[in-house]
């Protein structure tokens, strides 16, 4: 486990909300049976990870308790565990976390990056497990009015590095960190495309990069139809899979996804094709946030 961190191709992250809410599969997968049939189907598929989250991080969602947290997510980790399915656990609270170790998750996805619980370091520092530090600003219920950049990427930048030097000061080591730009977490559409294009920047960071897109609202925005209705969740794959492949082409680590096979299977023509990387050039000419808001196609 320790060396996907240094995985040498794209890791794919599977997930798997066992919540009510969430704002593509709530409720699909609350039974643990459900759940446990589908972490393995998501493994099978060719997930390296299944990421297993029990509070739902949509905008607007309220919080739940730690121990509702963690009667959701520590039995499907057991039982996935025991099964041979590599689990991280989705969580923004150090006593979670803590829980889903012992309980057999090997890394912790915090979307908070330590923000949400200053003990969450300690947790990682002392499991010397991978923790992805995502860009967050506060709450889910708050995120909207977050939403305010003088330049995303740059400032998106500067706050991961931040978390980063926050996690080396409290004694976590820097081959455990991974950072993921958040997109969709007090970001608008604009902000979500000027980040995908510009990964470059916040790859100069030095970390591994998580990147997720995964059926989020502003794919179903640029796939809008002629009277504005967005495409509905369950119809933004192909989308979804451009952007996993185009942010591994810029230098992704790895994807966060729901639909693994369809992720895994664009990966491995990417692979087969010599695994070629997106040229950046500093004179191509930047769209700017107005047009990725409407969808403008150049």
């Amino acid at each position: 486990m320790t060396d996907l961190v240094r995985a040498s191709g794209p890791v794919v992250m599977g997930v798997l909300n066992v919540t009510p809410d969430s704002f593509s599969d709530g409720g699909r997968y609350a039974d643990l049976d459900a759940a446990v049939g589908h972490g393995v189907r998501l493994r099978d598929a060719g997930a390296h990870l299944v990421d297993i989250g029990g509070e739902s991080t949509r905008p607007g969602a309220e919080r739940i308790d730690a121990a509702t947290e963690a009667e959701r997510v520590l039995p499907v980790i057991r039982e996935l565990t025991a099964a041979g399915v590599t689990v991280s656990v989705d969580t923004s609270r150090a006593r979670v976390a803590e829980a889903a170790l012992a309980a057999g998750a090997a890394v912790v996805n915090d979307v908070s990056g330590g923000l949400a619980d200053p003990d969450m370091a300690r947790v990682v520092r002392d499991a010397h497990c991978p923790w992805v530090l995502m860009h967050w600003r506060g709450h889910s219920r708050a995120m909207r009015e977050l939403a305010t950049y003088t330049d995303v990427v740059v400032d998106v930048r500067a706050e991961l590095a931040q978390r980063i030097d926050t996690a080396l000061a409290a004694g976590v080591a820097a081959d455990r960190l991974i950072v993921d730009p958040g997109l969709g977490f007090a970001k608008t559409a604009a902000h979500n495309w000027e980040l995908s294009s510009r990964l470059p920047e916040l790859l100069d960071l030095g970390y591994p990069l998580l990147f997720g897109a995964s059926r989020k609202s502003y794919l179903g925005r640029l796939l809008a139809t002629a009277d504005g209705t967005p495409r509905p969740t369950a119809q933004r794959e192909a989308a979804t899979v451009a952007t996993s492949v185009l942010a591994v082409a810029a230098g992704a680590w790895g994807v966060r996804v729901h639909d693994v096979q369809a992720t895994a299977d664009a990966l491995a023509v990417w692979a087969a094709t010599g695994s070629p990387r997106l040229a950046v050039s500093p004179h191509d000419e930047k769209r700017t946030p107005h047009d990725h808001e409407h969808g403008v196609r150049r």
